[in-house]
């Protein structure tokens, strides 16, 4: 069990799928900047979180929920959660995410719905088998399966944040390149999505390190 002082946000498992350095910046540093991308996500979210609730059709909506699990040491916030039948046995929870724009090629989306159903499972006392997605660039739901071997991913990556903001690690450039199975050309590609890029400066510090390995060669 983890005391509430420390409990990682559910959104840092997304940042760390798509960047250690990225998760370590935000949640170490204390460093986030806006772009295009977070400020459609944020007005998005505004709509949804609004901490209301409403029953039609025998499905009961949340939205906003605040939730945690003390088990993986996780907090943070549903955008919606669908309860479906009167309760007992027959009620199913769905926990519902929005996102702005389109599925992702990574993982990160489905981890950050991973860790929301586990949260609601501990609170609930129940088995959550898919949770659904609403993308606002294709305008239409889709449900994801939340499998064992997705879970256990989720677990992994939970652990990993932990120890990241436990021992106050910026991962280096040189490090995310020996852990990704992407070239550097790909990497750096990646950071143009980054709201991040002017405070981490991917290409200097790829720079640096080179003038760093130089020195090294020509210093008798």
């Amino acid at each position: 069990m983890h005391s509430e002082e420390d409990y990682i946000h559910v959104n840092a498992l997304q940042h760390y799928v798509f960047c250690p350095r990225q998760c370590a910046l935000i949640y170490i540093e204390d460093i986030w900047q806006e772009n295009l991308y977070t400020v459609r996500g944020n007005l998005l979210h505004e709509k949804v979180d609004s901490d209301t609730y409403q029953s039609r059709g025998g499905i009961r909506t949340v939205r906003g929920l605040r939730i945690h699990s003390r088990r993986l040491g996780i907090s943070g916030r549903c955008d919606v959660v669908e309860f479906h039948g009167s309760g007992g046995a027959s009620r199913k929870v769905v926990p519902v995410e929005f996102k702005a724009g389109k599925p992702k090629q990574d993982i990160s989306d489905e981890v950050q719905l991973c860790a929301q159903a586990l949260c609601l499972e501990e609170m609930l006392d129940t088995r959550i088998p898919r949770g659904v997605f609403f993308y606002g660039r294709i305008r239409r739901r889709i449900t994801v399966d939340i499998s064992d071997q997705l879970r256990e991913r989720t677990e992994e990556i939970i652990r990993a944040v932990h120890q990241l903001i436990a021992e106050r690690h910026v991962p280096t450039l040189t490090e995310l390149l020996q852990s990704s199975q992407l070239s550097q050309s790909q990497f750096l590609k990646r950071c143009q999505r980054c709201s991040l890029q002017d405070a981490c400066q991917p290409r200097a510090m790829r720079e640096r390190k080179l003038n760093q390995y130089l020195k090294t060669l020509y210093t008798p």
